[in-house]
Parts: C-alpha cells; sequence; structure tokens
C-alpha cells in the first residue's frame, strides 16, 4: 500500500473556456506536453452509503499512471489517498482495504455503486529546476449510477494537484485560472455528481454540547480506527483517549442520557482494555529503555535489556493480536452503531445542569484523594480526576476559558498521579524481572537499582501534589464558585 496527501483544487468550466498561459505563474517555468489519459473507475460504498456519509470515497481504476484500488479520505482541508495494485480479475475490494474502512461500514458489503469513465489529458506544470510543481488535469467526465433508478451524466471540469509546489504555487495558479473564468467546483468530488441526489447530505451538527462530546469521540474511534490497524502508536493512544472520554461521560452526565448506560460502558471499557494493553506495553518497553540507558553501563550487569525487551514483545504480539481481532469482529462494530443511537437520541440539556454534574465529578474526585491511604486508592483518585478534566471539556462550549483553564490544571493533577501511578506500577514490574533474572542465575543487582530510581520519581512527584492541586482549586473556585 503506497500512501500520500493528495493536495488539489477542482474547478468548473463555462461554455468557450480558454486556457491561460501558466508560464511565469507560481514559479511554473514550462508546461509539459500534453498526456492523453482513458480512465474508467468503479466506485464501491454500502447499500446505505456509508462512505459517502463519511466524505470516504472507494474506487478501483483502469488506465492512466496509478491504476488499482484508490482510496481517499479528507484530511483537514485536503485528501489523503492510499493506492492498492489491482489484478486483472479482482472485483471485489482486497481485505487490506476493506479493513481501512470497516469503523464506517459497519462490516457491510461494499458494491459497486457508480461507474466513472474519464477522458484526462494531463499536463506537468515544471519548475526552471525540471521539478513538476503540479498536474493540470483537463477532463471531460462521463458517469453512470449503479443504483436503481440512477442517472447518466456529463460534464467538463478542471484539477489542478501539486506534486512537488508549495500551497503559495498553488493559490497563485488557482488566481490565474479564476481570472480566466474558472470556477471552484461546488462538488466534492466526482462520485458526488454521478450519484446526484442519491449522495448523502452532510451530517448535522449535534444541536448540544453532550450530543456534540459524544459525537467527537465516536469520530475520533473512525478516525484513528485505519491508523491504530498499522501499528502506528500514537493512534493506538488518541484512540483510548476517545474511549475513555466516552466512559466517563456516560458516567458523569448519566443523568442526561437514555439507553442501557451501563452495557454500553461495559462495551466501551472493553475496546480501552484492548487498547490498553497495547499502549501499556509500548509506554513501559519506553520507560524501561530510557531507565536503563540513563544508568553508566558499569551498573547494568548481566542481559537486563534484553530480558524486558523480549518480556515485553511477547506481550505486545499478544496485546495487537487481541486489539486486531476485536477491531475486526462484530462486537465492535455493534459498539459504533450503539455511539451512532447514542448521539442521534441525545437532546440538550440546560447549562445550568451540565455545569452542576461537572462539578459533581470534580467534587467526588477530591473526595477520594482526602480518604485515599494507599496506592490503589491513589490511582482510583486518578482516574476520578480524568472524569472530572472531560466533564470540564464537554462544558467548554457553555462556560468557555474557564473551564478550558479547569481542564488544564486537572491534567496537571492527573499526571501527578500518574507518576506516582507509573512508578508504582514499574516497581512492580522490575522486582518480578529482578527474580526472574536471579532464578536463571543472572546477576539481579541492576533491577533493584532501577527500581530505587523509580520509586525516588514516583516519591517526588507526590511532593509536587499539594502545588498542582492548589492551582485546580483555584481553578475551580473560577469556574463553579
Amino acid at each position: 500500500m503506497a500512501a500520500k496527501l493528495e493536495v488539489e483544487r477542482k474547478y468548473e468550466l463555462p461554455d468557450g473556456f480558454a486556457m491561460p498561459d501558466l508560464t511565469g505563474v507560481g514559479g511554473v517555468a514550462a508546461v509539459g506536453e500534453p498526456d492523453d489519459q482513458r480512465l474508467d473507475a468503479v466506485y464501491y460504498d454500502t447499500a446505505e452509503l456509508h462512505l459517502a456519509r463519511g466524505r470516504v470515497t472507494l474506487r478501483r481504476r483502469t488506465g492512466g499512471n496509478d491504476a488499482g484500488w484508490h482510496l481517499k479520505r479528507p484530511a483537514g482541508g485536503d485528501r489523503s489517498e492510499l493506492q492498492v495494485p489491482a489484478n486483472k480479475t479482482q472485483r471485489t475490494p482486497p481485505r487490506a482495504v476493506a479493513d481501512q474502512v470497516r469503523a464506517l461500514t459497519r462490516g457491510e458489503a461494499l458494491a459497486p455503486v457508480a461507474r466513472i469513465r474519464t477522458h484526462r489529458v494531463e499536463r506537468a506544470l515544471r519548475a526552471a529546476d525540471g521539478r513538476t510543481l503540479a498536474l493540470l488535469a483537463d477532463d471531460t467526465v462521463s458517469t453512470e449510477s449503479l443504483r436503481n433508478g440512477g442517472a447518466a451524466r456529463e460534464w467538463h471540469e478542471l484539477e489542478v494537484e501539486l506534486v512537488d509546489g508549495d500551497t503559495k504555487a498553488l493559490e497563485r495558479l488557482d488566481a490565474a485560472l479564476r481570472k480566466a473564468g474558472a470556477k471552484p467546483s461546488k462538488s466534492a468530488s466526482k462520485l458526488q455528481q454521478a450519484l446526484g441526489p442519491d449522495y448523502p447530505l452532510a451530517e448535522k451538527a449535534p444541536d448540544s454540547a453532550l450530543a456534540a462530546y459524544l459525537a467527537a469521540q465516536r469520530d475520533a474511534l473512525i478516525e484513528h480506527d485505519p491508523q491504530v490497524r498499522e501499528g502506528d502508536a500514537e493512534a493506538v493512544h488518541k484512540m483510548r483517549v476517545a474511549t475513555r472520554r466516552l466512559r466517563s461521560t456516560l458516567r458523569s452526565f448519566s443523568a442526561e442520557l437514555t439507553g442501557d448506560l451501563d452495557t454500553l460502558h461495559e462495551e466501551v471499557k472493553w475496546v480501552t482494555g484492548l487498547l490498553g494493553g497495547v499502549r501499556d506495553t509500548d509506554v513501559m518497553g519506553e520507560r524501561l529503555d530510557h531507565l536503563i540507558r540513563a544508568e553508566p553501563p558499569e551498573l547494568v550487569l548481566g542481559p537486563v535489556a534484553a530480558r524486558i525487551t523480549s518480556q515485553l514483545a511477547a506481550q505486545a504480539a499478544e496485546a495487537r493480536r487481541a486489539l486486531t481481532a476485536g477491531l475486526d469482529s462484530p462486537r465492535y462494530t455493534a459498539l459504533l452503531s450503539d455511539v451512532d443511537a447514542l448521539v442521534g437520541r441525545t437532546r440538550p440539556a440546560p447549562r445550568k445542569r451540565l455545569m452542576r454534574r461537572a462539578h459533581k465529578a470534580l467534587r467526588r474526585a477530591d473526595s477520594r484523594l482526602d480518604a485515599a491511604t494507599s496506592d490503589v486508592e491513589m490511582h482510583e483518585s486518578r482516574k476520578a480526576y480524568k472524569r472530572a478534566r472531560y466533564a470540564a471539556e464537554l462544558v467548554t462550549p457553555l462556560a468557555g476559558k474557564k473551564a478550558t483553564a479547569l481542564a488544564d490544571r486537572v491534567t496537571d493533577l492527573q499526571d501527578t498521579l500518574g507518576t506516582h501511578q507509573d512508578a508504582t506500577v514499574t516497581g512492580e514490574l522490575l522486582k518480578a524481572y529482578g527474580i526472574k533474572a536471579y532464578g536463571a542465575g543472572e546477576n539481579a543487582f541492576t533491577y533493584g537499582l532501577l527500581h530505587a530510581r523509580i520509586d525516588e520519581q514516583g516519591r517526588r512527584a507526590l511532593e509536587d501534589l499539594p502545588r498542582v492541586r492548589r492551582r485546580a482549586r483555584k481553578a475551580a473556585r473560577a469556574l463553579y464558585g
């Protein structure tokens, strides 16, 4: 699979449009000879057009310089494109592609929905040093909807796609083409025009802060799902945070929600656990590697790094297998649909009630920390502060900067408690590794040394706790009074 960021502009062309001379525009020193191409693409989607609803397109194209399967997804104001070669007989999307959109399709079958033929005359816009700044494509398009009652359409359009040029060059080319009469396309894609009235309208933004927050977490799951499947550590982290925010909202704002929230919470907790199995192992590996590297070589006795690496690698491999199986399961797609339903039935709640729920989450966390007398109770208070932080995030559209400030201060407090918890967990793991090393006849000195180092980090974090807690209380008074 090959991935790239697609930065392009599309234009509608009026009758009698004359292509302007683009030499000298945006660093263009020469316009290449025309490359005549015949492109034939079949677009795939579910019966309910789930991909189109997510502004994603999937096609199998023949002809041109990049024949094969093309998967395009929104990426800010542009699009990311994944390309996979296709064999001559394959007429269904390969597993590698289908998995990339499983969070959108919810496991439903992908089938042809439109066929688009394009007669393209493409010219390279080159810089003085020979680099191709952009490709200018003059397209004559004919389409055929493969859905019941679909109509055939034809039109003429122009497309400029950056290659080695920058956005400033694209802006200048855009200005020159508009001056010549080209108008920015009203359609997001050729598929939108091909499907006509069947193309789904953009989903309306939720009309309440609570529904919007839930929808944002659902959208984060869908956004990061493909990268998680590819093993991207940062995507695993972001997807896990989204599940935590969902779980927190289901608990802190349960009185404002309807449905079987307990079952939904358990299902989200299940996904959180799968992601956590991968994320925690990755983070632990980085933490222990840093600890070992910080020690003078003469104090690292025996195969410490090798033992730790092999142990964590086995855990990570098993955790990734479990995560992939979970994401491929009907249970996961059912969870996404259940969150869809929750967002859809969540109605606006009075600002005062939402603020009261958020304040209650913070008071509950404060009470847990006040009563904590053990590492386990300290960890529980940390989780409670996470819920309070997410609650403050949720009411930010209602309370503005004061809510943002509180979320930031509670994050500091949660991180301080997290450093202590991480030290506790890491210390226990080092103790277990040291015992195994000793049982294998290895020198266990370094494990004890590392245990002492990490224990000291945990103690220092607790010394800083009163300061960060005072700052959090000050921000809470400013928001909640």
